[in-house]
């Protein structure tokens, strides 16, 4: 089964899920914005590393179980194992994101779509070179809503990067207008 057939599978799945389900609708429909910090990892043939990714995200909830979200995500930097160099990425991405309300505060999601990243190598006595791609992302969440207007989300996502897979673990928080 290829990425896109996974990914739209996937998608689907989160969406039927999220409409079938009977709980007290948690999300209010509009626009939000948020910030998260977390670890990005990356454990490959070439490196092997953690280090402190950042993300922005903006959506729009388009019903209380489903959204749309544009991101951009600083992973860090990761060390090339024996240490010869360093590699950075960031990237943008693009999601559907299903929302299943488990009580009127508390909820999951599930997320996917795809991302626009740029990595770049950095090795002494040898220079840099740089790669792009536009690739699969996706990921699950919980999420906290302390008022109306501000939640607190903990989310765990893998974004393909060609056949290199960075995670990320990080704690966000939401603000909805």
């Amino acid at each position: 089964m290829n990425k896109t057939n996974l990914l739209a599978g996937t998608v689907l799945a989160a969406a039927l899920g999220a409409l079938s389900f009977g709980a007290q609708a948690a999300e209010p429909v509009g626009f939000y914005a948020g910030a998260g910090v977390g670890q990005s990892m990356v454990d490959e043939y070439f490196a092997d590393d953690e280090d402190t990714a950042f993300q922005v995200f903006g959506g729009y909830q388009v019903n209380p179980y489903f959204g749309v979200e544009l991101g951009y995500t600083d992973f860090g930097e990761a060390d090339l194992r024996g240490g010869v160099g360093k590699v950075e990425s960031d990237t943008v991405s693009l999601v559907a994101v299903g929302t299943l309300p488990f009580t009127d505060k508390f909820s999951g999601y599930a997320k996917a779509g795809f991302h626009s990243w740029d990595a770049e190598v950095r090795a002494p006595g040898v220079g840099r070179a740089s790669d792009d791609g536009t690739d699969p992302t996706y990921g699950l969440g919980l999420q906290y809503r302390f008022t109306d207007n501000v939640a607190l989300r903990g989310e765990y996502s893998r974004f393909e990067l060609d056949d290199v897979d960075t995670d990320l673990a990080q704690v966000q928080v939401r603000f909805d207008f």
